[in-house]
């Protein structure tokens, strides 16, 4: 290789650090340069988070692997690539289990990996995390440049160094830093995805979380109500004292009053001791009021005054007790309508909705259905002792294409079901690796819609029609246009990876790539 050539794929990455980029760009565009330069069918950047490697980037795994976390127990592969400061390549004939196998799209008929490479990434002489190498031909690897290879990895960690120092410059101030390393080990697990409505959340939580304003939650069941509390809960200056939880529509009505505010000695029969309510509990804290729209009128009117006043009275007794309670309350019922209807106090609405947020049904999340399924995959698969798991291109258009009336909470049963059904299924276990098939997933076909690529392009086809109309494109022209901006939208909502924009669309690669070339998109 001569210097230029050797030289190209490093001036790429040292551009790049003088970009505006996000980590997540930055990791995947030097995860591109890696792939293009060294052969390999994948491969990938993990960081090293507690006991566990977490997918940052990945380019040629299928997509559920960003979903996953990789235990370092689990996976003896990884937790050596880590522990050395070499990088590792691994006998065809190894023992060690493939952490990738069943992972990499390509790999119809061959789920195993052949040629398994890593190399640990090291910041300030501490482990941050690896960059894996895969192919499923033995011997690929065999002339790689060895030089080559160590100076990419330096210039890698350099970029990973680049990129966290950037990305604290930008936090404004040093407590928005530390609350978001304490969210990243609580509940970054549990909310999962990338899709623009997720981002859009968690960016409503930071924006909240820091104050004391009463917040409600609203959203359809199983969205992830109770996660959002924990998330505004984690990220307030609260977070050291205590998040104490009420399900609100569980609480017997006789019994509302005594669990919120506590009774006395004798307050009522069965009362044979005093004792502390919720708000006396999370005092100092947060109190998630979960189905608030249950409470009974006769008790809304003393959950006002407490919001009002900071103000408790015990059943039973004349004395007022003051806590500092932050509250967050949810519900998955309209609570204009229960106004309305006079099922629900207008004055305690107004006082608990001071910020709203919404949660976005799954539906609503695109691809982060698929990211949801391998955190739900490799859970599962730990907590139950399954072997791997995957998904098949045909079982992704379906739970894509599912109306997920359940939520977040029916796709993590569903793929629970499912891993079990897959296990039982003789004729999906191929070298110990699970493949899950849309029969295993139980789904009803009613609920099936179209994806929202597809109204995606109803919505391009009519502008597309429309400007056809005023330009008096011929209907070649027009359907050129068309597939122009259906594929552009498909691409960007891929970020890019054309192998998963052309499997969505039905297509081969190469047709895919020829297709490309005459809509000048290449």
């Amino acid at each position: 290789m001569t210097t230029s050539r050797f030289a190209e794929p490093f001036v790429e990455i040292v551009a790049d650090l003088s970009r505006h980029l996000s980590p997540e760009d930055r990791y995947q565009r030097l995860l591109g340069t890696f792939r293009s330069t060294f052969p390999c069918d994948a491969t990938a950047l993990l960081r090293l988070e507690g006991d566990a490697l977490i997918p940052l980037a990945i380019d040629g795994l299928a997509e559920e692997a960003r979903g996953r976390q990789f235990a370092m127990a689990d996976h003896p592969r990884l937790e050596g690539i880590l522990r050395s400061r070499q990088p590792i390549r691994f006998a065809v004939n190894s023992p060690l289990p493939d952490p990738y196998d069943g992972l990499i799209p390509m790999a119809e008929d061959n789920l195993h990996v052949h040629d398994c490479m890593g190399c640990a990434l090291y910041i300030d002489d501490l482990p941050w995390g690896v960059i894996t190498l895969d192919a499923l031909e033995p011997g690929t690897f065999d002339s790689l440049d060895m030089v080559q290879l160590n100076a990419f990895i330096h210039l890698a960690e350099a970029t990973v160094k680049a990129a966290e120092l950037i990305q604290k410059l930008e936090h404004q101030v040093q407590q928005e830093h530390l609350i978001a390393r304490e969210m990243q080990a609580n509940v970054q697990q549990s909310m999962v995805g990338h899709s623009p409505a997720i981002k859009a959340l968690k960016k409503e939580i930071t924006t909240v979380a820091a104050s004391d304003l009463t917040v409600l939650v609203c959203g359809e069941t199983g969205v992830g109500k109770e996660l959002v509390a924990r998330a505004l809960h984690d990220q307030s200056h609260r977070r050291d004292s205590t998040l104490i939880y009420v399900n609100c529509a569980a609480l017997p009505e006789n019994l509302v009053e005594s669990e919120l505010f506590g009774h006395v000695k004798g307050a009522f029969t069965g009362a044979s001791e005093a004792r502390s309510g919720k708000f006396e509990l999370a005092d100092g804290g947060t109190l998630l009021l979960d189905e608030i729209g249950e409470i009974p009128l006769a008790t809304q009117s003393k959950l006002l005054r407490v919001l009002q006043s900071g103000e408790i009275q015990r059943v039973g007794s004349d004395k007022h007790l003051t806590v500092d309670v932050r509250v967050v309350a949810a519900t998955n019922r309209d609570l204009k309508a229960e106004v309305s209807s006079g099922r629900f106090r207008a004055d305690l609405y107004h006082r608990l909705s001071v910020y709203p947020i919404q949660v976005p049904p799954l539906r609503d999340r695109g691809r982060d259905i698929l990211l949801l399924c391998g955190y739900f995959q490799e859970r599962n698969s730990r907590r139950m002792g399954l072997p791997k798991s995957r998904l098949t291109p045909e079982c992704e258009g379906l739970l894509l294409t599912y109306s997920w009336p359940g939520n977040v909470r029916e796709l993590e049963h569903c793929i629970s079901r499912a891993l079990l059904k897959a296990r039982g299924d003789k004729r999906t276990d191929q070298n110990s690796i699970i493949s899950i098939v849309p029969e295993h997933l139980d789904i009803s076909h009613d609920q099936v819609e179209s994806p929202n690529v597809r109204a995606g392009s109803k919505e391009a086809m009519d502008e597309t029609v429309a400007l056809a109309n005023v330009q008096g494109l011929k209907l070649k022209e027009g359907i050129d246009q068309f597939q122009r901006r259906w594929i552009q939208a498909l691409l960007e909502q891929n970020s890019g990876n054309q192998a998963q924009t052309a499997r969505q669309l039905g297509m081969n690669r190469s047709n895919f790539y020829r297709l490309l070339k005459r809509l000048q998109l290449h």
